[in-house]
C-alpha cells in the first residue's frame, strides 16, 4: 500500500499513486482535491467537493490497483490474451464532517459517499489490500469497516478513549493497527484486541507495516510516528506478548509528514525508508530488522532543496517514494496548488546532499505543457485569417514563442516600480461619465490586484490609494475579485482603520460591508474565526453602546437648532410681508368687491393723530399673518382687502 498511514489535521494530505506511482493526489486548503500526472507532470483531474468550505478533506488514500474498464473493447482471443494492466482508480478522501468520500480517476468523478456512521470528522482512511473493503477512523474514537460494493457499514467499534488519528492494515488483510495515544492491533475477524503498545505521549500520526512476515515468527514489525515527536519507533509483534517498548528508533529534524516504505520480505532484505518531515527535508533510512537496537539510528542519506538565488531559500519537499533502484527516488516539491515532480538519482553515499532547482523556470515549462481545453486552430500558408474590423483585412501570424520572447525583452528594458504605475493610475481622478464598461472593469480589476500588492507588501500608500475610493460599485466588485487568501489580511487592515480617526472609519464600514456580503461564506469556514474577528467585534459593540447617547444628544441639538432657524426666518418672513401688504392694498382699492369698506381707514386716521398706533395695528397685522401657515388663505385675505380693514378697524377700537 503506497497510501498514508495516517495524516494529522495540520498537514495538507498528499500521496502518490501505488505501483506505478503515476498520479499525485493533493488536497489544498481551499478543500479541493488536484490530481496531477507525474509524467507529463501536468494537472490530471481537479474535484471540488460540495461541502469543500466547510467539510475540508483530511486525510486520502489510493486504494489498491484494479483493471479500469475504458469504454467498450473487442473480444481478445485466447492467443491474444495478455495480462491486463492494473491500475490506480479509487481515492478515499475522509471529511472533516465525518464523511468518507470515494473518488474515481477512471470516471473523473465521485464514485459513492460513505455516510451516517461518524459523528466526528475522519482523521485516517486505509483500504483493505484484497477485499473491496474501507476502514476509517474518527474523532468519536470509533473505527466503522465499510463495504463498498453495497456502501453501507459492515461493522463499527469504539477503539479508544480518545479520537483515532491513524490505521493501517496488514499486507496479509488479517489485522489491523489503530492508534489514538494507544496503538492497538485487532484481529480483523473477530475485531478483538490482539496486542496493546504504549510508547507514544501525543497522538499517533503514521502508522505502517515494515514486514510481511506472519505474527508467530516474531518477524513482524510495524513503525509509527507522532505529532511533535522527532523519532520514528519500530515495534516488533512477538509471540510472548512481551512488546511493550520499542525495538528501533530512527533520528529525523522534525516531525514526519509522509513516509514511504520498501517492505522486507525476510531477515535478509533489509527495509529501505524515506521520510519527508515538516520543515520540508528529506531522510533515507536502510536497516536489518533483526531485534533490538539501543541506539536510535541517524539517517543514510538527507536531502534538502534550495532554489537558485543569491541567497538561497529552501524550497519544501511535499512527498517522496523510493524507485525499483536504491538511487532513484520520485519527488514532490514546492507549493501544494501547484507541485514540481521530478525523479531524482541520489547519491546515497554521501550524508548530506543539497539539491538547487530554479522553480520558477520548471513550473513555467509545466505550465505551459498543461492540457488546455482551449484547442489552438492548425493553420495553413494559403488559408487567409479574417479578424474583426475592418473587412477583408488580413492579420499577420505570429507563432506564441515570439510573442512571449518580445514580451520578454519589453519587460527587461521598460520595468516599472509599483511607486510609478500607482502615479500613473490616480485613482480618484477616473470619471464615472467618461469611462465605459470595458475602462470600468479594468480599473475594478486593478484595485484588486493593488489591493492584494498592497496588503502583501503592507505599503500604506498603496492601500490609502485603494480605500480612498468612495463608489460603492467599485468597493464591491474589487472585493469580489479578490483571492480567498487575501481575506483575512483584509478584515485585518480595515480592522485597524476602523480604530482612527471617524472619517476614515465612515469609509471603512463600507468595505467591511462588501467583505461580509460577499465573503461570509469563506470566513464561516474558518476554525479560528472568533479570535481573528474578535477585536472588530468588541470594537463595533462599544460604539454601538456610544450610538444610543449620540443620538439622544443629536435630537437635543436638533430641536435647538430648528426652533433658532424657525425664529429667524419669521423675522425674515415679516419684513417680506410688510412691504408686500403696501404693495397689495394699493392694486385692491380698484376692486368693486372692497368699495363698502374703502373709505374707512381714512375716515379713522383722520381722528388718529398719533402715528404710533398705526405702526402697532401693522406691527399686530404682520405677525398674525406670519404665524398663519397656510399660503393660499393669506393670498385671499390680501385680494380681498376687507380682513386687513376689519383688524385695523378692531385694534383700533381696542
Amino acid at each position: 500500500m503506497a497510501a498514508d498511514g495516517g495524516s494529522s489535521s495540520l498537514q495538507l494530505p498528499c500521496v502518490f499513486s501505488p505501483k506505478s506511482r503515476q498520479f499525485l493526489a493533493l488536497c489544498a486548503q481551499d478543500g479541493r482535491l488536484r490530481i496531477w500526472n507525474t509524467d507529463s507532470k501536468t494537472l490530471h483531474q481537479e474535484y471540488v467537493p460540495s461541502a469543500h468550505l466547510s467539510a475540508t478533506c483530511t486525510c486520502i488514500a489510493w486504494g489498491p490497483c484494479r483493471t479500469v474498464k475504458e469504454g467498450p473493447q473487442r473480444k481478445k482471443r485466447k492467443s491474444e490474451a495478455v495480462q491486463v494492466e492494473e491500475k490506480a482508480d479509487l481515492l478515499a478522501m475522509g471529511t472533516a464532517a465525518g464523511t468518507v468520500l470515494i473518488y474515481s480517476t477512471a470516471k473523473g468523478a465521485l464514485h459513492c459517499t460513505l455516510d451516517g456512521a461518524h459523528s466526528g470528522g475522519v482523521n485516517c482512511v486505509q483500504w483493505h489490500p484484497e477485499e473491496s473493503l474501507l476502514y476509517s477512523g474518527s474523532d468519536d474514537t470509533n473505527i466503522v469497516e465499510w463495504d463498498l460494493q453495497t456502501g453501507k457499514t459492515r461493522s463499527k467499534w469504539k477503539a479508544d478513549r480518545a479520537a483515532v488519528t491513524s490505521l493501517c492494515v496488514s499486507p496479509d488483510g488479517k489485522l489491523l493497527l489503530s492508534a489514538g495515544h494507544i496503538i492497538k492491533m485487532w484481529d480483523l475477524d473477530t475485531k478483538e484486541v490482539y496486542r496493546k503498545f504504549t510508547g507514544h505521549s501525543t497522538a499517533v500520526t503514521t502508522l505502517r507495516f515494515a514486514t510481511t512476515r506472519p505474527p508467530d515468527s516474531n518477524g513482524l514489525y510495524f513503525l509509527s510516528g507522532a505529532a511533535h515527536d522527532r523519532l520514528l519507533s519500530v515495534w516488533q509483534v512477538r509471540e510472548d506478548g512481551k512488546d511493550k517498548n520499542s525495538v528501533v528508533s530512527f533520528t529525523l529534524t522534525d516531525e514526519p509528514q509522509h513516509i514511504d516504505l520498501v517492505t522486507s520480505n525476510s531477515k535478509e532484505e533489509a527495509v529501505r525508508l524515506a521520510v519527508v518531515c515538516k520543515d520540508g527535508q528529506l531522510h533515507l533510512f536502510e536497516h536489518f530488522l533483526n531485534g533490538p537496537c539501543k541506539k536510535p539510528l541517524s539517517p543514510s542519506c538527507t536531502v534538502q532543496m534550495s532554489d537558485t538565488k543569491e541567497s538561497p531559500m529552501p524550497i519544501p519537499l511535499l512527498a517522496a517514494v523510493l524507485g525499483a533502484d536504491t538511487r532513484t527516488v520520485m519527488l514532490a516539491y514546492g507549493s501544494h496548488l501547484q507541485p514540481v515532480m521530478e525523479k531524482v538519482e541520489i547519491n546515497t553515499a554521501e550524508r548530506h546532499v543539497c539539491l538547487t532547482r530554479d522553480v520558477q523556470t520548471t513550473l513555467s515549462l509545466s505550465m505551459e505543457t498543461t492540457v488546455s481545453k482551449v484547442k489552438t486552430p492548425i493553420v495553413n500558408a494559403k488559408s487567409k485569417v479574417l479578424v474583426p474590423g475592418l473587412p477583408g483585412h488580413q492579420a499577420p501570424l505570429k507563432g506564441t514563442s515570439q510573442g512571449s520572447e518580445k514580451r520578454k525583452k519589453d519587460t527587461d528594458t521598460k520595468e516599472m516600480s509599483i511607486a510609478e504605475r500607482l502615479g500613473e493610475i490616480d485613482l480618484s481622478t477616473i470619471s464615472e461619465k467618461g469611462a465605459s464598461k470595458g475602462t470600468a472593469s479594468l480599473q475594478t480589476d486593478n484595485f484588486a490586484v493593488l489591493l492584494v500588492q498592497g496588503l502583501e507588501s503592507n505599503d500604506t500608500s498603496i492601500l490609502n490609494k485603494v480605500f480612498q475610493t468612495r463608489k460603492e460599485m467599485v468597493i464591491k466588485k474589487t472585493v469580489a475579485r479578490l483571492p480567498l487568501s487575501a481575506v483575512l489580511p483584509l478584515v485585518e487592515e480595515l480592522t485597524k482603520r476602523l480604530q482612527g480617526h471617524p472619517f476614515t472609519a465612515v469609509l471603512m464600514v463600507r468595505w467591511l460591508k462588501a467583505v461580509l456580503m460577499h465573503h461570509t461564506s469563506y470566513l464561516a469556514s474558518l476554525p479560528d474565526l472568533v479570535t481573528q474577528l474578535g477585536v472588530l467585534y468588541h470594537m463595533i459593540e462599544s460604539r454601538v453602546k456610544m450610538f444610543h447617547k449620540l443620538t439622544k444628544l443629536h435630537g437635543k441639538l436638533y430641536l435647538l437648532m430648528t426652533q433658532m432657524a424657525t425664529s429667524d426666518s419669521s423675522k425674515m418672513v415679516s419684513d417680506v410681508d410688510h412691504t408686500a401688504k403696501l404693495v397689495y392694498e394699493d392694486e385692491s382699492s380698484d376692486e368693486d368687491e372692497a368699495s363698502g369698506d374703502e373709505g374707512l381707514p381714512d375716515e379713522d386716521s383722520d381722528h388718529w393723530e398719533e402715528d404710533e398706533a398705526v405702526e402697532e395695528a401693522m406691527t399686530e397685522d404682520n405677525q398674525e399673518e406670519s404665524e398663519d401657515e397656510d399660503p393660499d388663505s393669506r393670498t385671499e385675505s390680501k385680494a380681498n382687502g376687507e380682513e386687513d380693514m376689519e383688524h385695523e378697524n378692531e385694534s383700533e377700537e381696542e
